[in-house]
């Protein structure tokens, strides 16, 4: 049983972050839908030149009053620390000139105008009249946007050709007459209460407003982005090193993190090496692999059955994790998982909200075409978007109400300390017993190796390095070609994948690394605390912090 946190009398530095949440939740509708809290809920961010600096001028705001603000506690010094190295580093990507570019495959708002109805509750008819009310707002949310992208045209400052077509290409697809939005808005009416017939006929007219919103999008990008996007895919050095700190919430040496990345990489490869030798004797990795996808008892055919699965495994991983290794809340213990309703091909989590009303979910974004899965691949993806990963994580902060402000429960923290926890999490069940048959133990070492890989391919690219294997510089085609080689996964997920890292640079390797750093801080830890030294309790301390930058949970967790 977990035990109830004590509670802590709110300070004035937590009033500061709570007024940042409420100040995130007026700008960002959005935000509000993500944590569950009240707000205009069928309203969108203002994404437009106006719209960026409202935020910019209300982080500096709250910047000031950080800086006059006197620690009560440990726990003020940490949300002190932690919230002005956030603000102070969203106003240097401003500054850069970040949101005038921001366009990828992956993460911009281009995805996530269309994304957020994902989260949108849909038990009530009240909550249709609000989708219906947001649906009409997606043409104004992407003409601020656009606002923004057009504002980098002028200045010169546009993202990558590359992403600028794929990103058309998502466009198209989302404002297609069988898209996602008509058939998301005839959803309302398929289940065993109906909405009123005219509420249907504004969802129906919204969504189709909403697809048409896309396709001008689309002839935007077609028409004045595309010729004035940039030829090339990398960012160079200075962006490159404001990003990764985004991401890691941590300074890092980029050349001994590339140098370790390449180091990283060939242990990842021979330990694969050994281990396929033990599921088939004298194997190599690909013959092992090979091996695998014959073992119809590794099969799962459908998206019905790959649900299934991934729920039982989840459940029966939080079950006897709640009794052994970890204090798990009531709240928490429920995860649910999903089939995302578009075809993207991510694997991605996404938290309770804070009441937990609406659980934490993983989410599987099966590409079209696609209707086999291998268990030996995803058993530790669902240990790692589950518990003890992400949901476990997220879901635990989100829990602390009695010692935590909400910034630090529901919106704090980076790449690096999410997914880097996540991936200390595979290695953990590995230590643990849960990934003693070999089998499962590749697939987890399949995601590691990709994982250093991408450490060397991003950081090559971008900051121009010399590539270990050709000792020439880093191109993008070298790019494709070398995943191709440390992946194995079909052209398809390694073309959507490169096309992320080149658009969305530090946050590939922010795994990697983000492991790295929790376990160094583990080891320090371990080293300082001698016999006394407990997982348990290092976990629980560690995860009762909420989300933070790697650079501040090693100074609360290390002195």
């Amino acid at each position: 049983m977990a035990h109830e946190p004590a509670d802590r009398t709110p300070t004035p530095v937590d009033a500061i972050a709570e007024r940042w949440v409420a100040t995130l939740v007026d700008l960002s509708p959005d935000t509000a839908t993500y944590i569950g809290a009240p707000g205009r809920l069928d309203e969108y961010t203002d994404f437009s030149p106006e719209g960026r600096e409202r935020y910019a001028a209300a982080a500096r705001a709250t910047l000031a009053e950080l800086a006059a603000a006197s620690p009560v506690d440990d726990t003020d010094r940490v949300t002190i620390a932690d919230l002005s190295a956030e603000l102070s580093l969203d106003l240097e990507l401003a500054d850069a000139g970040w949101d005038q570019r921001d366009l990828n495959v992956i993460a911009s708002p281009a995805q996530g105008i269309r994304e957020i109805f994902d989260l949108m509750p849909t038990a009530a008819e009240g909550d249709w009249r609000t989708i219906a009310g947001k649906l009409g707002n997606v043409a104004g949310a992407l003409e601020g946007y656009t606002a923004t992208l057009r504002e980098g045209i002028a200045a010169g400052n546009t993202p990558a050709r590359r992403q600028v077509l794929e990103v058309l290409d998502q466009a198209r697809r989302t404002a297609a007459a069988d898209g996602f939005f008509p058939e998301f808005a005839a959803s309302a009416g398929e289940g065993e209460a109906p909405v009123p017939a005219s509420l249907q006929a504004d969802l129906d007219r919204n969504a189709r407003a909403a697809a048409e919103a896309y396709g001008a999008f689309a002839q935007f990008l077609e028409a004045e982005l595309l010729p004035a996007a940039r030829e090339h895919d990398p960012v160079g050095r200075e962006l490159y090193a404001l990003m990764s700190r985004r991401f890691l919430g941590a300074v890092i040496d980029l050349d001994e993190t590339y140098e370790w990345g390449i180091e990283e990489l060939a242990r990842m490869v021979e330990e694969q090496t050994r281990i396929a030798g033990e599921i088939l004797p004298g194997a190599t990795v690909a013959e092992a692999i090979a091996h695998l996808e014959q073992d119809p008892s590794r099969k799962l055919h459908g998206r019905e059955a790959l649900q299934a699965w991934m729920q039982n495994l989840s459940d029966t991983a939080i079950e006897e994790l709640s009794r052994t290794h970890f204090e798990i809340p009531e709240p928490v213990k429920e995860l649910e998982c999903m089939i995302a309703p578009t075809p993207g091909g991510a694997i991605y989590y996404t938290g309770p909200t804070d009441d937990f009303s609406r659980p934490g979910r993983m989410w599987w974004s099966i590409p079209e075409g696609v209707d086999e899965f291998d268990t030996w691949r995803e058993t530790t993806t669902v240990y790692h978007e589950g518990v003890p990963g992400h949901h476990l994580q997220i879901g635990q902060a989100v829990y602390n109400r009695a010692q935590l402000n909400s910034w630090r429960r529901l919106l704090a923290g980076t790449s690096g300390h999410a997914e880097g926890w996540a991936l200390y999490a595979e290695r953990l069940m590995e230590e643990l017993g849960y990934l003693d048959d070999p089998a499962d133990r590749l697939g987890m070492l399949d995601g590691q190796r990709m994982r250093a890989a991408r450490v060397v391919l991003d950081i090559g690219v971008h900051l121009g390095k010399t590539h270990p294997e050709t000792g020439a510089v880093w191109t993008s085609d070298d790019a494709f070609a070398f995943m191709r080689k440390n992946v194995n996964m079909n052209d398809g997920f390694v073309t959507f994948e490169v096309n992320r890292y080149l658009g969305w640079p530090g946050q590939a390797p922010s795994y990697k690394v983000g492991q790295r750093i929790w376990e160094q801080i583990r080891d320090a830890a371990k080293a300082k605390q001698g016999a006394a030294f407990s997982n348990k309790a290092f976990h629980k301390h560690a995860l009762d912090l909420g989300g933070v930058g790697l650079d501040t949970l090693r100074g609360a967790l290390l002195g």
